[in-house]
């Protein structure tokens, strides 16, 4: 992989992983239920969790999913279910006051989601058309530049989103407010259901 490669596929890297989406939105409620700190495990699941499936798209998972309609649905199923089921989660959670931790932050959640998340998926399958297959390495040695630049990448991303979720815990220490949070972060997650169905 030459430096210009390395360049051009983190700057998209960069793009993939900052911009609005589940994972982010449950690495930001991470940061403000658990602080930055707490909020690791979770931002850790997000970057495995995408590295892995970045490098399994680009060993030709990602084809393998595109040619079966079958996949696609039970990705989508799958998706939806888990999104809604962390909306919830997220959006009947106590105030910040009351607990801490919240299972939003769990490392192994965090990881299983990036496989049924629709935007993981869209990007990984984009990356291993546009990028892996103008390499000329060995696949599993393509596999792994390119899942560990993007892990790269979505780490630190992902350390922007839990930065700023850890920011808003003092303010959200009121029960109003933290309340809000958790229904508006809820609705969110649950509006991005929009995604898989579409």
């Amino acid at each position: 992989m030459s430096a210009e490669q390395v360049f051009a596929f983190f700057t998209f890297s960069v793009v993939a992983a900052i911009t609005p989406g589940p994972s982010n939105a449950l690495v930001m409620v991470a940061g403000a239920r658990a602080g930055f700190v707490g909020g690791l495990p979770c931002l850790a699941g997000v970057v495995v969790g995408m590295a892995l499936l970045m490098g399994g798209a680009n060993l030709g998972l990602g084809g393998l999913v595109q040619a079966s309609p079958n996949a696609v649905v039970v990705i989508k199923g799958a998706g939806t279910a888990f999104l809604l089921w962390l909306a919830w989660k997220v959006a009947s959670a106590p105030p910040m006051s009351d607990r801490v931790m919240d299972d939003a932050v769990d490392f192994w959640k965090a990881l299983v989601f990036q496989w049924v998340n629709p935007k993981s998926w869209i990007v990984s399958v984009s990356a291993a058309a546009t990028y892996g297959a103008g390499l000329s390495a060995f696949p599993l040695v393509r596999a792994m530049w390119l899942a560990s630049v993007f892990a790269l990448a979505a780490a630190l991303s992902c350390f922007v989103w839990l930065a700023f979720g850890a920011s808003l815990q003092r303010w959200l220490t009121n029960e109003t407010r933290s309340r809000w949070f958790n229904v508006s972060m809820g609705i969110a997650l649950a509006s991005s259901v929009v995604l898989v169905l579409h």
